[in-house]
């Protein structure tokens, strides 16, 4: 068994995990944003429009997101390495089946769902492993991570036109399913950890008979849903702890969720659509390559640098602003591609895009972690890519749609870029009423003598008290992480 750790080591084997989850984002992320370089191949092969196409990116990023907590229950209730180990030898063969395509539906089949189902199986699990590895520095370790998308698509765009123009999009295809192999590799680095806030609450099939009464009067209190959510982890998931889910009711998550959603709809289609947007303009096949090349390697400046400078004291409790500053930020270089129609042009958007995908990239892990807590983050990992899936399988037909129709890119551009600063927007106003109604509460409490209990779950529970001083009226505010520690 592993050795207990009061708290996560923030290094030693930490490092390995890091190392590991960086290959598997090169393996998973960056080789799915160099399907893009592909789509002209296919398009003049099978002799299909662009929204047909389109299907198969959106397949592969819709079945990755989509089975992500199927990755997480793996992790979860057998193991990380098994989880990734398998992922990669589906994944691998969904690559190797594609390069004898017939037909665009053999390859929605191949590449979209077997693929994408195999990087499911590998790609939330990696990134919770990061997050119960390190604590301090969190945002650091994750930056570097998950710039292994930024990097890998800096070296894999050019390597996979290069392919392609030596042995044809089929021999491409079979080279990539032999190089994502090395998901198998990655998987057994995931040496598994455990925390003493793991062990904190009981599942509940061993509750009755394992938990003494004073500690499960303190679990029934952490939430007033508490009986809806033990219905549903009896009926639905029986080997889950029906704590491992109620993160779900929380204020805090549904709007992140939300979010979530537009900031995938607007983000998807420019991976999908800047190369052959790029080809429409005069730019020549190895200068579009050239430019997702550049928008991968300032990914990377963005995931390290954003990482480390909001583990900074100053900024560590703004993260959340961070996140969707970055996010409106791609947004607004959405807005103003349709203008850009020159190489010139071209290369200060796709490092400015790069940059700041690469930050809030970075940032939706430690956000997420920073909402439910660390006991938690597989399992709010999992939803959280799984809210990914409907945009991603939506957005790039939807595009392709719009430029069938309007024979341009820029109402796909437009879209994309109001669909995230949306996205930025609403985190930006539900924080703001978050703390109106925090200062209205107190303001409350002085007035009526109240003391309030704001849980984890957004609940608040009152206790009013007579006559109090106004000294001694106290406002308790338990943060996720400080309450699940207790």
């Amino acid at each position: 068994a592993s050795p207990r750790h009061a708290e996560p080591p923030d290094g030693g084997w930490g490092w390995m995990i890091v190392a590991g989850c960086f290959l598997v984002t090169i393996c998973t992320r960056a080789v799915t944003r160099c399907i893009s370089i592909f789509f002209v191949e296919f398009q003049a092969y099978f002799g299909q429009d662009y929204a047909r196409t389109a299907w198969i990116h959106s397949i592969v990023d819709c079945a990755t997101m989509l089975c992500a907590p199927l990755g997480s229950l793996i992790s979860n209730h057998v193991s990380c390495q098994v989880g990734i180990m398998l992922g990669g030898l589906l994944a691998s063969a969904g690559l190797i089946l594609s390069s004898f395509a017939t037909s665009l539906e053999h390859l929605y089949l191949s590449l979209g769902v077997l693929t994408g189902l195999g990087f499911a199986l590998c790609y939330s699990p990696a990134i919770a492993m990061v997050g119960k590895y390190f604590n301090k520095r969190k945002a650091l370790a994750y930056g570097m991570a998950m710039s292994g998308s930024g990097i890998g698509t800096f070296i894999l765009a050019p390597v996979v036109q290069l392919l392609i123009e030596q042995f044809s999009w089929r021999g491409a295809l079979l080279i990539l399913g032999g190089f994502v192999l090395n998901l198998c590799v990655c998987g057994a680095l995931m040496r598994p950890i455990a925390l003493k806030e793991d062990h904190k609450t009981a599942p509940e099939f061993l509750e009755q008979d394992y938990v003494p009464k004073a500690q499960k009067r303190d679990l029934k209190q952490m939430s007033i849903c508490s009986p809806l959510i033990k219905t549903w982890s009896r009926e639905c998931l029986c080997y889950c702890s029906w704590k491992e889910y109620d993160f779900l009711l929380m204020p805090g998550f549904m709007v992140l969720a939300v979010s979530i959603l537009f900031m995938a709809y607007g983000c998807s289609p420019l991976f999908v659509y800047l190369v052959p947007y790029a080809l429409s303009v005069g730019v020549s096949h190895h200068q579009a390559a050239f430019l997702m090349s550049i928008l991968g390697v300032i990914d990377i400046i963005g995931n390290v640098t954003f990482g480390w400078l909001t583990d900074r004291r100053c900024l560590k409790k703004h993260r959340y602003f961070c996140y969707l500053f970055a996010v409106g930020m791609d947004g607004l270089c959405c807005l103003f591609l349709p203008i850009l129609q020159n190489f010139p042009l071209l290369v200060p958007f796709s490092f400015t895009f790069g940059y700041f995908d690469g930050a809030y990239v970075t940032l939706i892990p430690v956000v997420t972690a920073d909402v439910v807590g660390t006991s938690s983050l597989s399992s709010a990992l999992g939803v959280v890519y799984f809210l990914h899936a409907i945009p991603y399988l939506v957005s790039p037909p939807v595009a392709g749609w719009l430029v069938d129709t309007t024979g341009s890119y820029t109402a796909s551009f437009l879209l994309c870029g109001f669909s995230m600063i949306f996205s930025s927007t609403l985190l930006c106003f539900a924080r703001l009423a978050k703390k109106i109604k925090r200062m209205h509460l107190q303001s409350f409490t002085n007035d009526t003598g109240t003391k309030q209990h704001i849980w984890t779950n957004g609940a608040i529970a009152y206790s009013v008290t007579a006559e109090l001083d106004q000294k001694d009226v106290e406002f308790l505010a338990v943060d996720t992480n400080s309450y699940s520690n207790r």
